[in-house]
């Protein structure tokens, strides 16, 4: 006689299926048959008396009563593996998946380090390392957490400290042309401008290594919302830009770009693990932030700044 599965396992199906995206790939996941995933899904609905997720041919989507029930479901499975772990004595060890959104420019480059330091000191552990330049829905989307950069606005959010990102002007040599390299901010409020419109569209603001500030209007040519798209457009002698210095390192070192005004800087951005409130926060979660935080402070950024909390 074939048993019934328990809330637990229910809302376990539930979960893997909304963030598989599908019933068929919950099932691979999962080691069952689609149908096997199907009947856990119509009993967890009957149980509760309402439909969790509204399906078709080509799309599935969660009602709003899912939406809670999906978040509300996360919970408990956290607690309960909580328990489990704690009476295992397995509470450090991190197991499964974990989802996180990254910038895309830190998710190319500069992040990739330490997800290989985690998923090497983890070996049970799978990452999907997912890139957008956006604070993700972290319920829909079934993200465990977020790297952020620049101010975090929403109050919902646990918002960790990580690291700043340090900014500096430059330029293609072509962009000067014959000009001695500007020393002052002043003498680049007369040279053509790049803007990533995330953090500066029509206006720049420098601060000399001794305090002075300096502001003014500019007028871009070009602006855009990708830090790599600004780079190349810099290389290309295209204007000058703010880019994070880090990512231009390179360039300036080869004498691609010239690093202008170089005692004047941007207001450093301000980095941040980000993940929604919970009264438990996995081992998974907590192992990682330790990884990041670690590799961004020590070997990456060097801001001489610690973070400022933990989890």
């Amino acid at each position: 006689m074939a048993t019934t599965p328990d809330r637990i396992e229910l809302m376990q199906t539930f979960v893997r299926i909304v963030e598989a995206g599908s019933l068929s790939a919950a099932a691979v996941q999962m080691g069952a048959t689609q149908p096997t995933v199907s009947r856990r899904l119509q009993t967890l609905e009957r149980s509760l008396g309402t439909q969790l997720l509204q399906r078709s041919t080509h799309a599935m989507q969660l009602t709003d009563d899912g939406a809670r029930c999906f978040a509300r479901a996360k919970e408990l499975i956290g607690n309960w593996n909580a328990f489990e772990a704690d009476l295992r004595g397995a509470t450090d060890v991190p197991v499964g998946t974990l989802r996180v959104v990254m910038p895309h420019a830190f998710g190319q480059q500069q992040l990739v380090g330490p997800l290989a330091t985690y998923l090497r000191s983890y070996p049970h552990m799978a990452v999907d390392w997912l890139l957008h330049d956006r604070t993700p829905d972290f319920v829909t989307d079934g993200i465990d957490c977020a790297v952020h950069v620049g101010a975090v606005l929403d109050p919902s959010l646990v918002a960790i400290k990580v690291a700043e990102v340090p900014r500096i002007v430059v330029a293609a040599p072509a962009v000067l042309g014959n000009q001695p390299l500007p020393a002052h901010a002043s003498g680049l409020v007369d040279l053509p401008w790049l803007a990533l419109r995330t953090f500066y569209r029509d206006e720049v603001a420098l601060t000399h290594m001794q305090g002075e500030q300096q502001r003014f209007a500019i007028r871009p040519r070009l602006s855009t919302d990708s830090l790599f798209a600004l780079r190349s457009a810099a290389l290309l002698g295209l204007g000058v830009a703010i880019a994070s210095a880090w990512a231009v390192a390179d360039d300036v070192a080869q004498g691609r770009l010239l690093h202008l005004a170089p005692a004047w800087t941007a207001e450093p951005l301000p980095m941040y693990l980000v993940y929604p409130y919970a009264p438990f926060y996995p081992a998974k979660l907590r192992r990682f932030s330790e990884v990041l935080r670690a590799a961004l402070v020590q070997d990456m950024l060097r801001t001489g700044s610690p973070p400022d909390a933990t989890i």
